[in-house]
């Protein structure tokens, strides 16, 4: 494969409904997430912590959901099982509009967890299947990007919807969300739908994932990179208003530099990156997470509140940079070690990683922030340095780690 190959953009042209599904799919999860807790206090009589309580439960119950699909998806294909999740939150959200008890909640709550978690496990799938090798890190990056200008646009249409306060204006983001995931529905119909051939995805089954180890040092890889990302939602929002007194105007400073950066920056950057070794892609990017915590953590240390704001900025800046340069090769790393008949398997437990981390970090991330600014970002510094040394290490045993980027 030629340079001109390795940086020239995937024409979406063959696979513009399934693009389009993301678009859409982000949009509507784009517009609720931000305002999830403020619909529901809202809506109903129940208080902030019956509905944190109810929305955490469900949460856990979906945790089995990825490992399930991933069984499905070798054994079906990951097309309806895709499918399935997109009718699963459509009905979800639907709920959403007569919940009044903490238990509905649960209920509708986990079937769009459980929803976003099958998706997640057929979502990498389903891009090994469409992107030709050596293409896959474009895909993985040019999907990322569209899905995060979707977040980006959902989160405007949201805050207007805040503004707003009315009933009736949160009622309509929740039609919006539901109406988006049927729409995503009706797109993916015409994704084609590739499964193993008839015999081979009984070979091994869970036993086999679970032995092997190098795939497993990938995981543990995954949770490492999976926890920084969560730093973006959890931590850096509270620590740049309630601990450095910064305008609240940071915080979404801070989202909207890293929604531009990921949804313009990511598929040009990744096709920048054409024959660099992606190991060495990975450990660069924890170098730059790690480089945006120490100056987060700099600036509680200037008294100057321009300066200061001006070096959340810019650690927000190496972060995302962090973010950009590991997430597609993370993605293409995951799908590309993981053999053809098992792949759902596979990518449900490297997609579970992402979901542990997603639960364990709220807790873990404030206990931290709550112990001083060194706690918590001299703690991450030393996430990103042992996914930085697991990075180096499956860059030695893993074949697809240690390939270059756009390389058949």
């Amino acid at each position: 494969m030629t340079l001109s190959d390795r940086t020239s953009r995937p024409s979406m042209a063959p696979h513009r409904r399934f693009v389009a599904a993301n678009v859409i799919d982000s949009l509507g999860t784009g517009v609720f997430i931000p305002v999830s807790m403020l619909y529901f206090l809202a809506t109903t009589s129940l208080t902030l912590v019956q509905v944190g309580a109810a929305l955490t439960t469900a949460g856990l119950l979906a945790l089995p959901a990825g490992p399930v699909a991933g069984g499905l998806v070798d054994r079906y294909g990951a097309k309806p099982v895709l499918q399935a999740a997109n009718l699963a939150q459509a009905l979800g959200f639907a709920g959403y509009l007569v919940v009044g008890r903490p238990w509905q909640i649960v209920v509708c709550a986990w079937l769009n967890s459980a929803g976003r978690a099958v998706f997640s496990s057929c979502y990498g799938v389903t891009v090994t299947a469409l992107a030709a090798p050596g293409q896959r890190e474009r895909w993985f990056g040019l999907l990322g990007s569209v899905r995060n200008l979707g977040y980006a646009l959902g989160g405007l249409l949201s805050a207007v919807a805040v503004g707003i306060g009315t009933q009736d204006a949160y009622a309509t983001i929740v039609v919006v969300n539901a109406l988006s995931y049927l729409a995503a529905f009706a797109l993916t119909r015409a994704v084609p739908n590739v499964r193993p051939e008839v015999g081979q995805a009984a070979a091994g089954g869970w036993e086999r994932v679970l032995r092997d180890r190098r795939y497993l040092s990938l995981v543990a890889h995954q949770l490492c990179f999976a926890i920084s990302l969560f730093a973006l939602n959890v931590a850096i929002p509270v620590y740049a208003v309630d601990v450095l007194g910064l305008p609240g105007w940071t915080a979404g400073a801070v989202f909207t530099l890293n929604a531009l950066m990921v949804g313009f920056g990511q598929s040009f950057a990744v096709g920048r990156l054409g024959g660099r070794i992606r190991s060495r892609v990975l450990v660069a990017g924890h170098a730059c997470f790690a480089a945006g915590y120490l100056l987060f953590l700099a600036a509680d240390h200037v008294a100057a509140l321009t300066l200061s704001v001006g070096i959340v900025l810019l650690g927000a800046g190496s972060y995302t940079l962090g973010e950009i340069l590991g997430g597609p090769v993370t993605s293409t790393v995951a799908a590309e070690s993981a053999p053809d008949a098992l792949r759902g398997r596979y990518l449900a437990l490297n997609q579970l990683a992402v979901t542990v981390a997603g639960a364990v970090a709220p807790a873990a991330l404030s206990g931290l922030l709550s112990s001083g600014s060194a706690s918590i970002w001299l703690t991450l510094v030393g996430v990103s340095a042992l996914g930085a040394t697991l990075a180096a290490a499956i860059g030695k045993v893993v074949p697809a780690a240690r390939s270059r980027i756009g390389d058949t």
